[in-house]
């Protein structure tokens, strides 16, 4: 298959800081001109940092690459260099077949403008003809929802109805290479889920796309593979569930797995706790699972001496929200604990969790009726990602949206009807 984007050593270096004003009076003029031959100006500083260095990958024809990492790893200045709004200080890339761009929605509206009007304008500067756009008004406008308001300045537009719009010209250009930077944050949640549909479309279409996102759910949706850059440098290439995790997982601050030896272990003269691992149905540690296997909490734990029983429990979260608290209840935890190591796994059951970042807190408690006596408790002591391979058979059925929620369990559902 041929080569669609090859970028060979890319680096990109800017100069921040002021070495002098640009312009300024006679008597400044005089004035630092005086502190020059004197000896007393302090020359201003500046700083080159480097936005990309060394960047090298290869995209074929019909494939979709995600790109992800923190702001200022320099995601944006690679699509600017690659779209030729800024050139590169060393290495060199090439784009073959018509290029298309959705760095800023809605950069050439001009307020005074219709809607209709904009449409055309918007539309040629991204590379439309006027015989392509007339023959693709109808699918624009349907798709934004401003039927009503086309032939009305755009200034009275709402901020929403503006992007909105904006979205839905780029979004129904054809070129051979799309590059798209985080245009999916646009419009109310209806119209993320459509624009997220629509890239699904453009990506079906085998046009090759390269999408960079803060949405990691869109990035593992819309990418088989994803690179993650950081401070400028390619530090991992491969599949978008493994990128995310990874990704998810150095944001978060915690791993798959998390370790301390017995001297610095959490807890307290009674337990430690050693270890907190994630793991999948073989007992591999797992940085991203299927949400349709079964996935493992592990807790190693040292019991130090002779005292009241103990028992483990954890507490798993999913966007800001805690999803559940778990401790283990069987009779075993009821009797004294003598001294020795432990190693204690619960089990989540598949099709329970829904996608995305997941985090563990580890604790090891004993039961102060009616309270818990926590022994030792980490917060956010291990991540995974759950990832949905949108093959049918999960509880997400054929149904490709969003589910909200931390939890999407499948259900046994009972009808009762009539023929």
């Amino acid at each position: 298959m041929a080569v669609a984007v090859g970028v060979e050593g890319l680096s990109k270096q800017y100069r921040i800081g002021e070495l002098q004003a640009a312009y300024g009076t006679l008597r400044e003029s005089l004035s630092h001109l005086g502190k020059r031959l004197t000896g007393q100006e302090h020359h201003r500083g500046y700083e080159e940092i480097w936005a990309l260095r060394d960047v090298s990958f290869s995209l074929d024809e019909g494939e979709t690459l995600g790109v992800v990492g923190r702001n200022g790893a320099g995601k944006s200045t690679l699509l600017k260099v690659l779209t030729r709004i800024t050139t590169p200080t060393a290495g060199r890339a090439e784009i073959r077949g018509r290029v298309g761009s959705l760095l800023e929605v809605g950069t050439g509206f001009h307020p005074e403008l219709t809607g209709r009007e904009n449409i055309y304008l918007n539309g040629a500067i991204l590379g439309m003809n006027r015989g392509e756009i007339r023959a693709k008004l109808g699918e624009i406008v349907e798709f934004s929802g401003v039927e009503k308001f086309l032939d009305t300045p755009v200034k009275r537009y709402s901020s929403g109805m503006h992007v909105r719009l904006a979205f839905s010209v780029a979004a129904h250009f054809e070129p051979e290479v799309l590059l798209v930077d985080e245009v999916l944050s646009v419009g109310d949640a209806e119209f993320q889920a459509r624009c997220l549909g629509r890239m699904e479309d453009i990506g079906a279409t085998g046009r090759t796309v390269l999408f960079v996102s803060h949405n990691m759910e869109a990035v593992s949706r819309l990418c088989e593979r994803a690179i993650l850059l950081d401070e400028g440098r390619i530090v991992r290439d491969g599949k978008s569930e493994e990128v995310v995790a990874e990704y998810l997982q150095t944001t978060a601050g915690a791993g798959s797995h998390r370790e301390w030896p017995l001297h610095e272990a959490p807890g307290d003269e009674l337990v430690r706790l050693l270890t907190v691992r994630v793991v999948d149905e073989d007992g591999v540690t797992a940085d991203y699972v299927d949400v349709r296997r079964p996935v493992g909490i592990e807790l190693g734990f040292t019991v130090l001496r002779n005292g009241p029983p103990v028992l483990p429990k954890i507490k798993l979260a999913a966007g800001g929200h805690i999803a559940f608290n778990a401790m283990d209840t069987d009779s075993r935890w009821y009797e004294p604990s003598p001294p020795g190591d432990y190693v204690a796994t619960a089990w989540i059951p598949a099709n329970f969790l829904n996608e995305g970042l997941v985090t563990v807190d580890a604790a090891v408690c004993s039961i102060d009726s009616p309270k818990l006596h926590h022994h030792v408790s980490v917060h956010e002591a291990a991540s995974f990602h759950v990832q949905d391979p949108l093959e049918g058979d999960s509880s997400r059925g054929t149904f490709t949206g969003q589910w909200r929620g931390v939890v999407r369990p499948l259900l046994d559902w009972t009808v009762d009807g009539r023929p």
